[in-house]
């Protein structure tokens, strides 16, 4: 049986992998899903010192306070960042990375240097204007109720009352506060899948799942 750690993207928790992880328990893997710092049942923590670094320390220290070996890490949208970092910080622990539409960045890149341009600008103004400057409130302009339906492919009205209420605002340092720095860069990497998901509109994940250093 295999040990998965799940890693959830900005805005939402680690409850959100629950129609994935019960089936998975259920089949015998072990299964953990934790929450960033700042964000699902630890939003009380959210604070302006919170980066991107902040979230790779908090999986890595589930891999090593839970002496987690052969780990298939496995990431969605903008987790992509933290366990691409966090399978160079600490290689003997993973066994396989598996991006869910997720990005991957190079070692120099931030998150907000690979989010598409035409939303740049946007998540910056929403965070200058409902969030302190430092608070990313959600993904989109108003009405954002409006737009997860269509953005996310949530299909079902019992989905989105579950959704919603649980969404947070997302310190902004989990995509401006530091970029990656790969260290082991040229070493042997961990295998890599990318789940490219078609009813997801976003194409910038294109060009991830296209290329031969993902292997599927």
């Amino acid at each position: 049986m295999a040990t998965f750690v799940l890693v959830h993207p900005a805005w939402f928790g680690g409850w959100c992998w629950r129609k994935i992880s019960r089936p998975l328990a259920a089949q015998g893997h072990t299964v953990y899903t934790p929450t960033l710092t700042g964000l699902g049942e630890r939003a009380h923590l959210a604070s302006a010192q919170i980066g991107l670094g902040t979230h790779i320390d908090d999986i890595i220290n589930v891999l090593l306070f839970e002496n987690l070996d052969r780990v298939i890490l496995t990431a969605n949208s903008t987790a992509g960042a933290v366990v691409t970092a966090v399978a160079d910080r600490v290689p003997e622990r993973v066994q396989q990375l598996v991006y869910v539409d997720a990005f991957v960045p190079t070692s120099g890149q931030r998150l907000l240097d690979i989010i598409p341009p035409d939303r740049r600008s946007a998540m910056e103004l929403l965070a200058e204007q409902e969030g302190g400057g430092w608070l990313l409130p959600r993904f989109a302009p108003a009405p954002w109720e409006q737009f997860v339906p269509t953005a996310w492919q949530v299909t079902e009205q019992p989905d989105l009352q579950w959704l919603l209420p649980r969404l947070r605002p997302t310190p902004l340092g989990h995509f401006t506060a530091e970029a990656i720095h790969l260290r082991h860069a040229d070493a042997p990497q961990p295998r890599r899948t990318y789940v490219r998901c078609q009813r997801w509109p976003n194409s910038s994940f294109d060009r991830y799942a296209a290329k031969r250093a993902i292997k599927s």
